[in-house]
């Protein structure tokens, strides 16, 4: 049998047969890419770009890394998805290698950072139900982003993305991140859970102080409710270490994690890794995906764990290496208000919103975007070099040269 052919399109054809057919709910910038290779993207005429945001931080080692194309490869001609009405091979190791890792004890794999949440919003609030029905109330913060399906956007504290959808679910505070005296007012006996990213990475790329982490790990034992760490994007070894909150010594644990982006290599894969404490909530029937953990996207992520832990020296390595050129360039221009981040989780954040930077930068051969209006977000390839960070400054050098408020062009 003949494989299909899918003709060549020039870049224009593809971006209006898009537009034709596909619900627009994207903002796409005007470039279709063609294929990708270590931190390289290439577009449709052969252009060039330096990948500094790695699809959201999802192509965690680049693009046609050797040793995941084998593993795609050799599985995908073995078996891709069976279903969770049987076992296969890979979900038992990958879920041993996360509880190793995270300090968690148990594992539950769906496909995405959004799924992952709503599976633990339902463990919080199983843990509460157990205890007392009145015992339903989650705690968040604001600047945070939890996902986009009705429960995660629940406990997302940015308006914009809320707003369109309220009213959401119910018995949600939010409140202001490290303002100790609003968690000491809003923790009470109904509090089933606390949710919270170490690191927030749509909000800004915020990390929590280590002191603020304790402090919510201490209220929520006071009042017994579950710790949730959000690592989807700052977590697997993006900070220069397994987990964002091992950063912090000694490392504060949750009794939720939830996991996704980068685990997979680029194929959709998510994780709640858990307690003994948070797992005992879920009874077989409450919960379930039919997609989640199967054998092609657990064996990539078995690959993917083996890596980065040759990797974590280097991201650290790298990472700071990019920081001090970024300083520097923070002492060049004086609209840099601040740079932070951990390891290959980088923002810089601008006095004026620099949306429209994004565009100055696909001139330039980089791909970044921009985050809560005027934080240049970075989320590069872990296989990033001093090399490609020498690229990456200078070309930022001369996007900020002429980087002026859209309101002043």
């Amino acid at each position: 049998m003949k494989i299909m052919e899918v003709a060549v399109a020039p870049a224009s054809a593809v971006m209006e047969l898009e537009r034709a057919y596909l619900l627009q709910n994207y903002s796409r910038y005007p470039l279709v890419l063609k294929r990708g290779k270590g931190c390289w993207l290439y577009d449709a005429a052969g252009r060039r770009y330096l990948d500094l945001i790695s699809g959201i931080g999802v192509n965690s080692l680049g693009h046609a890394h050797p040793r995941i194309v084998r593993v795609i490869r050799e599985q995908a001609a073995l078996l891709i998805h069976s279903s969770n009405l049987y076992y296969h091979e890979f979900q038992g190791p990958l879920a041993k290698r996360i509880c190793e890792t995270s300090g968690m004890q148990r594992v539950f794999f769906c496909n995405s950072g959004t799924e992952a949440v709503e599976a633990a919003i339902k463990m919080v609030r199983a843990h509460g139900r157990r205890i007392d029905p009145q015992k339903y109330e989650i705690i968040a913060f604001e600047n945070s982003f939890h996902g986009r399906t009705m429960g995660a956007l629940s406990i997302t504290g940015q308006p914009k993305y809320r707003e369109p959808f309220e009213p959401l679910l119910e018995g949600v505070r939010i409140l202001s991140p490290c303002d100790d005296a609003a968690l000491e007012a809003a923790v009470s006996s109904r509090t089933a859970g606390i949710f919270v990213e170490p690191i927030q990475g749509e909000g800004g790329i915020y990390p929590m102080a280590g002191a603020w982490l304790r402090r919510l790990r201490e209220m929520a034992d006071r009042c017994n409710a579950l710790l949730v760490f959000d690592e989807i994007q700052c977590g697997i070894g993006r900070p220069g270490v397994w987990h964002a909150y091992q950063l912090h010594e000694p490392p504060v644990l949750p009794d939720i994690v939830t996991l996704a982006k980068p685990m997979a290599a680029g194929l959709p894969l998510g994780a709640v890794a858990c307690n003994e404490k948070a797992a005992s909530t879920i009874a077989p029937g409450m919960h379930g995906t039919t997609f989640g953990g199967g054998a092609l996207a657990c064996r990539v992520a078995l690959e993917f764990y083996a890596i980065v832990e040759e990797l974590l020296p280097q991201i650290r390595r790298v990472g700071e290496y990019f920081f001090a050129g970024l300083r520097e360039l923070q002492g060049q221009f004086s609209f840099i208000r601040e740079v932070r981040g951990a390891g290959l989780m980088i923002g810089v954040e601008l006095d004026f919103p620099c949306k429209h930077l994004v565009n100055e930068g696909i001139r330039h051969g980089l791909l970044f975007n921009v985050t809560h209006e005027k934080v240049i977000r970075m989320l590069p390839p872990y296989i990033l070099t001093e090399k490609e960070v020498d690229r990456a400054l200078g070309g930022l050098r001369k996007v900020l040269r002429n980087a002026r408020p859209v309101s002043a062009a």
